[in-house]
């Protein structure tokens, strides 16, 4: 692969899964205001939340096939997976990167945590804790890195660009 076609892939990835990560707290808000829904309807309804209702129905052998339950269980169950791709994704990148730690606190307060900082100089003070001489520069340098390798992590450029590599060690 050219170094042209490596660029042009490294910001296809770090495009989308910045406005994956953009998007972050919006869709785990979203997901929490849909269980909620879930669960208030489902308490009017049956007298129970949608977890016991399942549970329930689970128990006594009953095949839930109420297309409204279907329909909203999958889109949560769908969101839930989503989730939980970007999140183990992040945590593989925590642990295994050479620069993990600081890669995760970086993405953490500019995209993941629950309430959204005010301003760069407020992710730049959290950060300080991470690392030293962190400036808006490092910052912003580190916050492009963090985005491109959990890209190449989600999107997964890095084994295409290893396959070469690779099989130069194990041919088939």
């Amino acid at each position: 692969m050219g170094k042209k076609n490596n660029t042009q892939m490294d910001d296809m990835i770090f495009h989308n899964t910045e406005l994956l990560l953009r998007n972050y707290r919006d869709v785990v808000w979203s997901l929490e205001v849909s269980v909620f829904h879930a669960n208030t309807s489902f308490l009017e309804e049956y007298g129970s939340s949608l977890e016991d209702f399942l549970e329930m129905s689970y128990v006594a052998g009953m095949d839930v096939d109420v297309s409204d339950v279907a329909a909203r269980i999958k889109s949560i169950n769908r969101s839930r997976n989503m989730l939980r791709i970007i999140d183990s994704a992040v945590e593989l990148l925590r642990k295994k990167h050479r620069k993990g730690e600081i890669y995760y606190w970086t993405l953490y307060y500019s995209y993941l945590s629950p309430q959204e900082l005010e301003n760069v100089e407020e992710i730049v003070e959290k950060l300080s804790n991470y690392a030293k001489d962190m400036s808006r520069r490092t910052y912003f340098r580190k916050r492009d890195e963090a985005v491109l390798q959990l890209g190449r992590l989600l999107w997964g450029y890095t084994t295409k660009e290893c396959m070469e590599i690779l099989e130069r060690f194990v041919p088939e």
